[in-house]
């Protein structure tokens, strides 16, 4: 994830527990770096992760959160069409869950490239902007990210970018289904993901309490590439959000697992998270279920 470390300590310090996951082939993860063969793979991952989470002793009767970043949003919101009442709420960024019409590519162009999917798939010809000149609105920032290694700046792939137009396009068709409560946070300079996007969301969604933030001249990278005053002004919001939905005399009711769950996952303490195990009582009776936008930069298309 970009700025993990600091998005987790953030909503930690706010006594949240939070967990999240690299995408296979995105960030410290195995496979081909930043190749999506199909996206409910990535789906399908997640909620196996998440679900073994929820089934652990110190979490099963704690409320359940989604937070996702842009191509993160898109997961976070299938997650949620997976199982619909599973999860409490969920903190949008900019997320990628419709193709604005400005960026939307000709059919003409679709139907060439998909043309090529199965012969090409990991061939690196989707003509893109720098993404990171475009999201990241701090100078300094923008440099500690282009020096990370973790980051994949090439053009994206052929297969992955045509996985992203589907999911989006899909996402677009059907956001009347998200009933979940939910904030979504969008600068009104983000060239990345149209505001319009997550205004899309906002109208169509047929969820009772949701709530939009636009951020007068913020750009994409709310919580990572904007200066320290603007990052605290979002994560402030966010905070306050989850709060509300999850402190004394809110509306939370966690829906059990029906069975106990077990799919073979097994998990590595680190001394960091063991460190922290000593303080669990302190954390609220929710946590987060996290994903950003991995360590690989390139347009939705």
């Amino acid at each position: 994830m970009l700025n993990a470390t600091e998005c987790g300590t953030r909503l930690a310090s706010a006594n949240y527990a939070v967990f999240g996951i690299d995408y296979e082939g995105h960030g410290r993860s195995s496979g081909s770096r930043c190749y999506i063969r199909k996206f409910e793979n990535i789906v399908n991952d997640c909620n196996e992760f998440f679900k073994s989470v929820c089934a652990e002793k110190d979490y099963r009767d704690k409320g359940r959160f989604l937070y996702g970043e842009s191509m993160g949003g898109a997961v976070a919101l299938l997650l949620h069409k997976k199982e619909p009442t599973f999860y409490n709420g969920a903190v949008l960024v900019a997320p990628m869950c419709k193709i604005s019409e400005k960026l939307k590519p000709h059919p003409v162009v679709v139907n060439i490239l998909t043309s090529f999917e199965e012969i090409i798939p990991k061939w690196k010809i989707v003509p893109t902007k720098d993404v990171i000149d475009s999201a990241f609105k701090d100078p300094v920032k923008r440099e500690e990210i282009r020096h990370n290694k973790l980051i994949y700046q090439d053009k994206p792939r052929l297969k992955t970018a045509l996985e992203m137009l589907r999911t989006s396009m899909s996402l677009e068709v059907s956001l009347n289904k998200v009933t979940l409560p939910f904030l979504v946070l969008h600068g009104d300079a983000d060239t990345v993901t149209d505001p319009e996007i997550s205004k899309g969301l906002y109208e169509q969604a047929s969820s009772k309490d949701k709530i939009m933030k636009l951020y007068p001249g913020m750009w994409h990278g709310l919580t990572s590439g904007e200066t320290d005053d603007n990052i605290g002004i979002v994560f402030a919001d966010i905070i306050a959000w989850l709060d509300k939905h999850s402190g004394e005399g809110s509306d939370l009711v966690v829906e059990p697992l029906a069975e106990p769950f077990n799919n073979g996952i097994e998990k590595l303490q680190s001394p960091s998270v063991v460190g922290k195990q000593t303080h669990k009582t302190k954390f609220r009776g929710s946590y987060l279920c996290g994903f950003k936008e991995s360590p690989t930069l390139h347009s939705s298309m």
